[in-house]
């Protein structure tokens, strides 16, 4: 069981109420801007061209670039889930997704999901950033008080990101949903406002350039980085 703060402890702040902004947010690896289908739909169709990259989602793969275009163009009409493309700003490409979703203002409560990253991206200091730059948005700049990550309980790739962000597993929904034919146990994990700040400065520590050698490897791993605080 999760050790959980008193039902009974006060609210350092109220949540502001106000929904994540339909932003463009630039980082010094990456940028994640609102989808587009015109501007980012054949970049996306490139980078997802491994079709394992759907195996842990509800849809995909693609038959072709049309078939995704569709899918894009239906995914950026839609306010909640609220959809970004995540760009590589080393070559200036799209190459991955991801969306807020579940949004709750009133009760600062918000979910990060819909992650898939291409080839390219993976394991990479602009895939970290990328969703590092949405996590400050709601926390820092809205103040809401939990961010949440969930899962296919199966997804263990999934799991050890939601980890390594310095997310808390909170146990598993059993037979929560029906993804593609079959039943999924899904994974819960949170973000709380009061562990934020220490979340906040591994990230920051980790993105810093003293942080990375010539060739781009990281010195200090994410969790080092959150335990030096």
């Amino acid at each position: 069981m999760v050790n959980s703060v008193s039902p009974t402890s006060p609210l350092e702040r109220l949540p502001s109420g106000r929904l994540p902004s339909r932003s463009t947010f630039e980082g010094r690896f990456a940028s994640v801007e609102p989808l587009d289908p015109l501007r980012h739909g054949a970049e996306l169709f490139a980078a997802a061209r491994d079709p394992g990259i759907w195996d842990w989602l509800a849809y995909g793969p693609f038959a072709d670039a049309a078939a995704m275009r569709l899918w894009l163009e239906q995914r950026a009409a839609s306010a909640d889930p609220l959809f970004f493309a995540i760009r590589d700003r080393t070559d200036g490409l799209a190459k991955g997704m991801c969306a807020w979703l579940r949004l709750d203002p009133p009760n600062g409560v918000i979910e990060i999901g819909h992650i898939w990253l291409g080839d390219e991206l993976q394991r990479t200091p602009a895939a970290t950033e990328a969703l590092f730059l949405l996590f400050r948005h709601v926390m820092d700049e809205l103040g809401y008080r939990r961010l949440e990550w969930k899962c296919d309980s199966g997804n263990a790739r999934s799991r050890r990101a939601a980890a390594r962000f310095g997310f808390t597993f909170e146990g598993i929904f059993r037979q929560h949903l029906i993804v593609k034919g079959r039943n999924r146990d899904t994974a819960w994990f949170s973000l709380l406002d009061h562990e934020w700040p220490a979340a906040r400065a591994g990230f920051e520590r980790w993105l810093a350039p003293e942080n990375f050698t010539g060739d781009g490897r990281q010195v200090r791993s994410l969790a080092a980085c959150r335990a030096a605080g």
